[in-house]
């Protein structure tokens, strides 16, 4: 009843063919919309919805705005924000390498510190380039110790609620200051002759796992291609299996990332020719007078931020996190908490009373999560209206039918196709999508749409894209 008074008194009280019309498009938008949640909502499902004109300043239309839900990986948007609105934004993330002591005739006598800024996209390239700048200080042996300084975050290596049978999943990395390739090794087979075991490649190269090779060349009998590990024992022996019809590709997280990141690091200084300690230890560095910083490796928040958005990047959004604590703290082991803390305060700002809602993570990854359509449009709405903040955030979000995690979805042809720029959110039972679109009156729309308790994605991620089609064609 609220909503037809609110479409009628206009009608009756002005005559500008011009706010009639509006009045009248607005009226047939509400009922596409409401027309789609009645015939083409996921059986059994409910959904919220929020979508806001930018342009125009105000609502058009909601559903069940306020109902809690599960944002899977639409969290990392809150994140991502809160990030960007930092002053310090722009920091990069910084491995570093130091050493406190002194060099004298081709010996280091001291000890020597990796220091880890919990650089998500640090990978091999990056590691090399770290071991080469140390190969050009003018000592070939290592008398003290080699330590890796992981005091920027606590000892939780995974997120609150997430599962524990996700790993050795690559999407659930052991998280620490010290990533190598995201904590991830890649295992690429390729196929021989008809019956003959694959030959695979293992990336990056490193003692610390071994490897079991069970696969078979071309032979369906084989069953079906894995890379996995012994992950109920914490080890990190990997096993592949199955069929190589074609060349494969798997991804296996490895136990402890920080202790794979230094046992790769040691090695590669051994390789160099460097004498080293048989073995590293952790220990944070105390910066004094005697500490020299030898190698720096820095990435860009915007790389970062790329990846949580065109990829979904679980741990690009765990990384920010970490730093946002840090930077709103100013203290060292860094909780998931510290992190949160931030995000809270920027709900404040924007009027939101963090009470209503359950934050856990930074990714999306943890059940726990607990989030409304409005307060993702709410932060939309917030960003959009900081240039700094939007600038960035906008060229990172895939774009439908173009790039990223909606590649696949909003087709060349379909209204959306390259009008939506949003953020994708799925697992089991879940699936969610919120972001900016234009619409066909070249206004800017931020939306959130959030798919509860729907067993089929490819209904639900129709039903949204269906939304997204009807609002880029109003005028």
């Amino acid at each position: 009843m609220e909503k037809y008074f609110r479409c009628l008194i206009p009608v009756f009280l002005f005559v500008s063919g011009e706010l009639q019309g509006q009045t009248v498009e607005k009226e047939t938008l509400s009922s596409r919309l409401d027309t789609l949640i009645k015939h083409q909502l996921p059986a059994g499902s409910n959904v919220g919805i929020s979508i806001y004109d930018l342009t125009a300043g105000k609502s058009l239309y909601t559903y069940q705005p306020d109902k809690l839900s599960r944002p899977a990986s639409t969290m990392k948007l809150l994140t991502a924000i809160t990030a960007l609105d930092r002053p310090n934004a722009d920091e990069p993330f910084r491995t570093e390498v130091w050493y406190k002591g002194v060099i004298e005739q081709d010996t280091l006598k001291g000890d020597l510190y990796v220091v880890g800024g919990f650089d998500p996209e640090f990978d091999d390239e990056a590691l090399d380039s770290l071991v080469n700048t140390v190969n050009r200080f003018p000592f070939s042996v290592i008398a003290g110790n080699v330590y890796g300084d992981v005091s920027m975050k606590d000892s939780i290596y995974w997120g609150s609620g997430w599962a524990w049978d996700d790993t050795p999943s690559s999407y659930q990395p052991y998280l620490s200051p010290l990533m190598l390739n995201k904590g991830v090794v890649t295992v690429t087979a390729s196929p021989g002759e008809r019956g003959d075991t694959a030959s695979i490649n293992c990336t990056p190269s490193s003692s610390y796992y071994t490897l079991t090779n069970e696969t078979q060349s071309r032979t369906p009998a084989a069953g079906r291609f894995s890379a996995s590990r012994d992950w109920l024992l914490n080890g990190n022996h990997i096993i592949v299996k199955g069929n190589v019809e074609s060349k494969r590709t798997g991804m296996v997280n490895m136990y402890s990332s920080q202790d794979f990141f230094m046992h790769t690091f040691l090695e590669r200084l051994q390789a160099k020719g460097i004498y080293c300690p048989a073995h590293y230890g952790f220990n944070e560095l105390q910066k004094d007078s005697i500490a020299v910083r030898m190698a720096l490796y820095e990435t860009s928040t915007q790389a970062v931020i790329n990846e949580i958005m065109k990829e979904s990047d679980n741990l690009n959004a765990q990384a920010l996190l970490c730093r946002l604590g840090a930077q709103v703290t100013g203290r060292k082991r860094i909780s998931d908490e510290d992190g949160l803390l931030a995000i809270r305060m920027l709900m404040k700002k924007l009027g939101e009373n963090p009470d209503n809602y359950k934050l856990a993570d930074g990714c999306g990854l943890s059940n726990y999560n607990y989030i409304s359509p409005n307060l993702l449009v709410t932060f939309l709405k917030y960003a959009y209206s900081r240039t700094n903040v939007f600038r960035k955030l906008y060229k990172a979000l895939p774009i439908g039918g173009v790039d990223g995690t909606l590649k696949y979805r909003m087709k060349r042809g379909t209204p959306s196709y390259k009008n939506v720029h949003a953020k994708t959110g799925s697992f089991t039972a879940i699936n969610c999508l919120a972001g900016y679109l234009r619409a066909a009156n070249g206004h800017e729309i931020a939306f959130a749409i959030m798919n509860q308790n729907v067993l089929s994605g490819v209904e639900a991620r129709n039903f949204q894209d269906a939304i997204c089609d009807v609002v880029v064609s109003s005028k």
